[in-house]
């Protein structure tokens, strides 16, 4: 089984608090579950970055932009 950690964020904004709780009450979710929903969908897809960065580790060092894209698609399915 793997290991579970925390994060807390502090210094919410009342306003942001307030439209994150509502937005997890129309999806049927608590807070803790809408919020922790959000954090595995941005894990799980790679940043601009990461994906230049794998695609200019190639053995040329050079990419083109579609390859690049359809690179970021998969990964994005993948998960």
């Amino acid at each position: 089984m793997h290991a579970v950690k925390n994060i807390q964020i502090r210094n919410v904004p009342e306003k942001t608090h307030s439209i994150l709780r509502r937005r997890a009450r129309a999806a049927g979710m608590s807070l803790q579950e809408y919020l922790l929903a959000m954090v595995n969908e941005a894990a799980s897809k790679p940043t601009v970055e990461e994906v230049l960065r794998r695609a200019g580790s190639r053995a040329d060092g050079t990419f083109r932009m579609r390859d690049a894209v359809a690179d970021l698609r998969t990964d994005r399915h993948s998960h």
